[in-house]
């Protein structure tokens, strides 16, 4: 079940004051605050800065490249509470998977109905399996 705290969020609607810069940019970068993953590169490089990270913009080059569900994950298992952005080819149907791994702000290269989103963020009263956010399993539920 989605959480009822969440709100969908999109580029645009608060714009990061500091622009997201490559991540070999912001390991040599001090004071850099943002940063940009490309499918592929290792989130586990960001570990040790994360407590000075404020957005993670994570690439999504085609919808079928899940490389970015697992740099969320390794993010938010890491303790990363900064806003988690997916940005290109990020599909309606994608958006509770992205949740789940913890997501939570959105920038499709396509528009998005907000409408269709919320929808389907909640369709599922259940999950079935743990994830980065707070829902509990149905089986947990059934067994203890």
């Amino acid at each position: 079940m989605a959480d009822p705290a969440f709100s969908l969020r999109f580029r645009d609607d608060e714009p990061h004051e500091e622009p997201a810069v490559t991540l070999d940019a912001f390991l040599d970068q001090a004071d850099a605050s943002a940063v940009r993953l490309e499918a592929g590169e290792d989130a586990r490089l960001l570990i040790p800065h994360l407590a000075r990270v404020q957005l993670v913009e994570i690439a999504f080059p085609r919808f079928r490249d899940g490389r970015g569900y697992s740099a969320a994950r390794i993010l938010r298992e890491a303790g990363y509470a900064g806003e988690l952005r997916a940005e290109g080819d990020v599909l309606v149907d994608q958006l509770l998977f992205m949740r789940r791994c913890g997501f939570d702000s959105f920038a499709p290269a396509a528009p998005i109905d907000p409408e269709v989103a919320e929808r389907l963020l909640n369709i599922y009263p259940y999950v079935y399996q743990p994830a980065t956010d707070d829902a509990v399993p149905v089986w947990k539920l059934r067994h203890g």
